[in-house]
């Protein structure tokens, strides 16, 4: 990027970091436009030449992009499970404490706020396509190899089973449930040779 992109990405980031802390601790409904452009300490045009709405502001990644040009720089030779969970891990890692908290919420908002969703959802973000291109970039193969396209739905697998346990209650941290998730997948697939049981036998292990 030219360097006036790059101040743009940097007061994109500084407004986003703001209003994250406002959805975080005011709740994101409470928090309008006017909020977030006070807190930045700028006008409410100014809040609109980087951002066209409030929803905006959480569609906004600063993380992927580095996740990317990570795995574009893995040493060759890397297995590819092992590169997916380094670049996650590194990637997060190169933020700052706050920073790491404000994706967080930036995430777990992304998950329940419905306009979001659906936005996500209509974009179809971090869709297989996505996944296939940088998976078939760092293999050498094509996004529609039938390998590639399977360890893609896998990855979107993943991140799906953790926005459920998430929903649940069961995690406290996106980023360290995905880790774990992904370092089941490096002894197999999880049940593949669980033995299929009576509808019988079932409801007994699960009452």
């Amino acid at each position: 990027m030219s360097l006036r992109e790059r101040k743009k990405e940097r007061t994109r980031a500084e407004l986003q970091r703001h209003a994250l802390r406002l959805f975080r601790d005011q709740g994101y409904a409470e928090t309008t436009v006017d909020d977030i452009a006070a807190a930045a300490e700028v006008s409410r045009s100014t809040f609109f030449r980087y951002f066209g709405t409030k929803e905006d502001v959480l569609l906004f990644d600063t993380v992927d992009p580095v996740m990317c040009r990570m795995m574009a720089a893995v040493p060759e030779g890397t297995p590819l499970l092992e590169a997916v969970r380094g670049v996650l891990r590194d990637s997060f890692a190169s933020l700052g404490d706050e920073a790491r908290d404000l994706e967080e919420v930036r995430m777990g908002l992304a998950r329940t706020v419905p306009a979001i969703a659906a936005i996500l959802r209509e974009r179809n973000a971090f869709g297989i396509e996505q996944y296939a291109e940088v998976i078939g970039s760092a293999t050498g193969r094509e996004p529609g190899d039938s390998d590639v396209l399977l360890f893609s739905a896998i990855l979107m697998g993943v991140r799906h089973a953790v926005r459920a346990r998430m929903a649940a209650g069961r995690g406290e941290r996106y980023v360290d449930e995905l880790d774990a998730m992904l370092g089941r997948l490096a002894t197999g697939v999880p049940l593949a040779d669980e033995p299929v049981r009576a509808p019988g036998k079932i409801m007994s292990r699960s009452s």
